[in-house]
């Protein structure tokens, strides 16, 4: 036996199968600081993109996605007239065979594209072309957009670049009425908010982890997340995407077991799912309630639409210390999706589950983006 088969099967499992929590709050790394930080600057790989779109895209690319898969692509046909679209290589077949997240996803990186744009001295008129949202080797192109040059707005761009998602040590305080009348306007009277002990709270809890258990019991949904996870810093630089241990708030000697130890094909593995269900279970049950962001519909628009509505809230959430966790599982699963079918009334359409609560302490972000050469496309 080699030393490091000793220590993966020895000390350094024991470390994640006992005492030490394999999910704890995440803090800042220096990955992503050494990858990201500093004013981004024009490109000269891109002739037609202007130092002043090169920055716009930048901040557009730091919305999250699902798997942090970033499904995006942006076609540049002059310095001024761009597409953005969906990348089919991006997209998650499996827990979102409809392409339902990705478009969401695109939704919140138009919204943060919108208000770069804005602090940069631009107005961006927004044109949705898609056709078709199943299918987008067919139909890539989602939206067509216009940048109208004007005054540069006070956007607070720093609300993007510390932006990210917190899933851990959320207060059990319900959200004030003023935090929710915020987060209300910002999504376009389009949202409802279930306070935790409420039956209806304590059923979106529920139904969070048992559809989390049925994905981590199909192995097709268990080797797509496998593809998407990141364990070593030379695997995310490389890729600049998916899920790492510092974005699945691995902390503590279990992060330096998944760094060093691990391997890819052992995200498929069974400690590993258990303890995604035992954190889930964990998550579930700490917080403040949820929220509920309702669509108009489940055309490419509706969606674009919603991923917009979310981002708004999610920029805000830190000016309020609350923490916003989307958990999507009930809304990927066809269980889930009945449960909502079978208790609600007609014409509700949630486009996102959001778990929410207060934070003692609002943590430094983490993931890691793609440059804006590698989604760029002329």
């Amino acid at each position: 036996m080699n030393r490091r088969h000793f220590l993966k099967t020895g000390a350094g499992a024991a470390a994640v199968l006992t005492g030490i929590p394999i999910l704890t709050t995440g803090c800042r790394t220096g990955l992503r600081s050494r990858l990201m930080d500093g004013p981004p600057s024009g490109s000269k790989n891109i002739p037609a993109l202007t130092p002043d779109g090169y920055r716009i895209l930048h901040y557009a690319s730091l919305a999250p996605s699902g798997h942090n898969s970033q499904p995006w692509f942006v076609r540049i046909k002059d310095s001024d007239h761009w597409t953005i679209g969906l990348d089919p290589d991006r997209c998650l077949p499996v827990v979102d065979s409809s392409n339902t997240e990705a478009l969401l996803s695109i939704g919140a990186f138009l919204e943060n594209l919108v208000q770069a744009a804005a602090a940069h001295g631009y107005r961006a008129h927004i044109t949705i072309v898609a056709k078709d949202r199943f299918d987008p080797k067919r139909n890539p192109d989602l939206v067509s957009l216009r940048l109208e040059k004007t005054r540069p707005k006070n956007m607070g761009l720093d609300r993007l670049t510390t932006r990210r998602t917190v899933k851990s040590r959320l207060s059990g305080r319900h959200l004030t009425p003023g935090d929710v009348n915020a987060f209300s306007r910002l999504a376009d009277g389009h949202l409802f908010y279930f306070a935790k002990g409420t039956t209806h709270a304590d059923h979106m809890a529920e139904q969070a982890v048992a559809n989390y258990i049925i994905q981590m019991e199909s192995p097709a949904a268990v080797k797509e997340l496998a593809k998407w996870t990141r364990l070593k810093d030379s695997t995310i630089k490389e890729h600049r995407d998916g899920l790492t241990p510092a974005g699945m708030e691995i902390q503590g000697l279990a992060r330096w077991y998944v760094k060093y130890l691990m391997d890819p094909e052992d995200v498929t593995g069974q400690t590993f799912i258990d303890k995604g269900i035992e954190k889930t279970q964990q998550q579930a049950k700490e917080g403040a309630g949820w929220l509920v962001i309702n669509g108009d519909g489940n055309s490419a628009a509706d969606l674009i639409a919603s991923g917009r509505r979310f981002q708004r809230m999610a920029l805000e959430a830190k000016n309020r210390m609350i923490a916003i966790h989307p958990m999507s599982q009930t809304l990927e699963e066809t269980r889930g999706q009945k449960h909502i079918m079978d208790n609600h009334a007609s014409g509700t359409l949630p486009h996102f589950m959001l778990r929410v609560g207060y934070l003692d302490k609002y943590p430094d972000p983490v993931s890691i983006r793609r440059p804006v050469e590698w989604f760029v496309r002329t």
